[in-house]
């Protein structure tokens, strides 16, 4: 495991240096950007970079550990498949509870459209392509061959656990994020690692993870994890008590998120039964 983060990291640096060689890249960087406002362009160089160089990583863990990629819960023969396609509506229907609950106890209104007509279309589709690459990051990292490398040893369920601090703890990073929101973060990654002993693999929950991240962001135009977006759909708003809406964190750090994610997990436990394991 160790060779990985290693290898991720050396990987990580060299391609960041090489991008920002590129005349463009390094011009936006010197203007200043504000780290705290997505845009799908900074989220599909970033994320997809980033996406890339992890499979890279795993592809290369592969050989050394003569393992395929369905060992670490992303089989290709099922790259998005029939569980990616299940998880994409299963992630947005989650996140629209949340709303819909905060907006029934008058902590979130709507508002009118921020855009229309192509640009609407242009931005939506940008952002789901960009939270794909995120989810697919994501995942992989802590529910795929991190998950698979200490399950191994220490049993499937104490390293998801485990796994699911460190997700949190990472959600700290972001600009107007609270522990919180963290803790809430590290609970969604427990619902993924559910999702992944129920249905084999990881991708209904990339599915589910994209979908959730774009409806906070581009569909429901709130804070994601404390970052917000330019380009959104709606121009809504919350308020209310922290508790109730999230406060600067979005939705994710709203205490509702518990009944959700609670909510969630029963629904995957009939939806995707427990497998019988051969004698």
């Amino acid at each position: 495991m160790l060779i990985a983060v290693v290898l991720f990291t050396i990987l990580q640096v060299a391609v960041a240096f090489l991008v920002t060689r590129i005349p463009a890249v390094r011009a936006r960087a010197h203007a200043g950007a504000d780290k705290n406002v997505m845009t799908p362009g900074t989220l599909l160089l970033g994320e997809g970079l980033t996406a890339v160089i992890a499979l890279l990583t795993g592809l290369i863990m592969t050989t050394i550990e003569k393992r395929s990629f369905a060992d670490y819960g992303l089989p290709w023969n099922a790259a998005f498949g029939k569980r990616f396609w299940e998880g994409l509506p299963y992630g947005f229907a989650m996140l629209t509870l949340l709303m819909g609950l905060i907006a029934g106890l008058h902590g979130f209104s709507l508002g009118g459209l921020a855009l229309g007509g192509g640009e609407a279309a242009r931005y939506g589709l940008l952002y789901l392509i960009g939270f794909v690459f995120v989810a697919i990051f994501e995942e992989f990292s802590f529910r795929g061959y991190l998950q698979a490398t200490l399950a191994s040893g220490i049993g499937f369920w104490p390293a998801a656990g485990f796994l699911a601090v460190g997700f949190g703890a990472l959600h700290l990073g972001n600009p107007g994020e609270a522990k919180f929101g963290a803790v809430m973060a590290g609970a969604f990654g427990l619902l993924a690692a559910f999702s992944l002993s129920r249905t084999g693999s990881l991708w209904f929950a990339i599915g589910m993870h994209a979908t959730w991240d774009w409806g906070e962001t581009y569909f429901y135009s709130v804070p994601d994890s404390g970052i917000l977006a330019k380009g959104h759909l709606l121009n809504s708003s919350f308020h209310g008590p922290g508790w109730l809406t999230g406060g600067s964190v979005g939705p994710e750090g709203s205490y509702l998120v518990f009944l959700v994610l609670a909510l969630a997990a029963v629904v995957i436990h009939f939806l995707f039964p427990a497998r019988q394991e051969s004698l």
